[in-house]
């Protein structure tokens, strides 16, 4: 496939620690933990990763982070987008220096810009790595879609090799993209319809059996029927709200919040905990 990053991608929480600082000694061992269970690669600093609370020096410090502990093993794709082009430059310069294997570029969000403007945005970024640009389509949080031609349009330029897709409404082969699922309960469908994968938040928790989606086709619909109550789960409020207690209750110790982020409250924490104690989890984990 032309963007060769793999098929499981973990979009990474951020771990902090007791003061909200970022813990990257923590983010280590959540990256090894991550590929040691079925990840091919992850993603740092993007929406899991709480990147619009995180100064650039933190977010560049992660990306570069991941870059040196991953290389050989893993692939990194790092978060670099932004409302503002300049900026988005910025940090797609900045993470291609660092090592990322690819960079992950959200539609420009508030703005609201026009096709055309989107196509000049994203040529601006084009032009500022020779990596890779998976292109990432989330019209709940950026409050504009791009439709599937738009997204073919920008498949045109140089680098632009896939698509985070978390429209359901869109999701369909794109000429020229690879087709990631940007939302778990769509790994499955993107992977028949011959897609890339997925860039994931439940394969913190269960990354081999979303590596097992991948690897074997015949068990596919069996076992992401098995996953609808732990997708349901881990969206019972804003993401990563529940991906982080979750982590918390299993012992990985990832830390709260930053605001406006606010952690699960009682009825949603013991929503996650009810999910894992189905899945047997927290008795492994010894809680």
């Amino acid at each position: 496939m032309p963007s060769g990053l793999g098929a499981v991608l973990t979009a990474m929480v951020t771990p902090f620690d007791d003061a909200g600082r970022v813990d990257e000694e923590g983010a280590v061992r959540l990256m090894h933990h991550l590929v040691d269970h079925g990840s091919d690669g992850v993603v740092v600093c993007g929406t899991t990763g709480e990147a619009p609370t995180l100064s650039d020096d933190e977010h560049l410090a992660l990306i570069g982070l991941a870059a040196d502990e991953l290389r050989g093993k893993a692939t990194v794709v790092a978060g670099a987008g932004s409302n503002d082009t300049r900026h988005a430059v910025h940090l797609t310069e900045r993470s291609t220096e660092l090592g990322a294997d690819a960079i992950l570029s959200v539609t420009p969000y508030y703005n609201r810009p026009n096709p055309r403007g989107i196509v000049a945005h994203f040529s601006e970024v084009s032009r500022a790595t020779d990596r890779p640009i998976v292109l990432y389509n989330i019209p709940t949080r950026t409050g504009i879609d791009m439709p599937n031609d738009l997204l073919a349009r920008l498949a045109q330029l140089d680098g632009i090799a896939a698509v985070k897709q978390a429209n359901p409404d869109n999701l369909a082969p794109v000429d020229g993209l690879d087709v990631y699922a940007g939302n778990d309960d769509m790994l499955c469908d993107v992977l028949e319809m011959g897609g890339a994968g997925g860039i994931l938040v439940a394969s913190h928790v269960f990354g081999d059996e979303m590596r097992r989606m991948v690897d074997e086709p015949g068990s596919r619909r069996e076992i992401d029927s098995q996953l609808q109550d732990a997708y349901e789960a881990l969206a019972v409020t804003a993401n990563p709200i529940p991906i982080k207690a979750a982590l918390n209750l299993l012992g990985h110790d990832v830390g709260g919040l930053r605001l406006p982020l606010v952690e699960a409250d009682e009825d949603e924490l013991a929503t996650v905990r009810a999910m894992l104690e189905r899945y047997g989890l927290l008795v492994e984990a010894g809680a």
